[in-house]
């Protein structure tokens, strides 16, 4: 499996560790979208898509953020789980992720390689020109 595109779309935020997304198609057939690109204590890194782990309400079986205390639906307390206290890592869950540490590092490298291209080649917006953009794009179209 080859990794035959690669788009990056650059964050702008200056309070923010995350610096892009990526999106990687695998042999023109398949695409994994939300790929994190993340400044870290060592540089930067590769967070693959995730999701929220959730828990069952007792009382009315609304699925909650296993971090919640109360359900959303019914404001019933969620009991802790087996009075574990949930690592902000066990808080999510992978959706795609490589099974092994070689394909982990291609898919690592070949991200990152894109982004720093991405980065010196891309024109960075002000933020007045970012508002005169979000007002463009909100004008209805007739």
């Amino acid at each position: 499996m080859e990794i035959t595109e690669t788009r990056i779309s650059l964050i702008h935020k200056a309070d923010s560790r995350l610096r892009a997304y990526a999106s990687v198609t695998f042999d023109h057939s398949f695409v994994i979208r939300e790929i994190r690109i993340i400044e870290g204590k060592n540089g930067l890194f590769v967070a693959m898509p995730s999701r929220k782990t959730q828990k069952s309400c007792v009382k009315c079986g609304f699925k909650n953020s296993v971090s919640n205390k109360f359900c959303g639906n019914c404001a019933a307390s969620i009991a802790p789980t087996k009075g574990i206290k949930l690592l902000a890592s066990q808080q999510h869950k992978d959706i795609a992720h490589p099974i092994n540490t070689e394909f982990r590092e291609y898919l690592q490298n070949k991200i990152l390689i894109e982004y720093e291209k991405q980065k010196t080649t891309a024109p960075v917006a002000t933020p007045e020109e970012t508002e005169e953009i979000t007002e463009i794009e909100e004008q209805p179209i007739e």
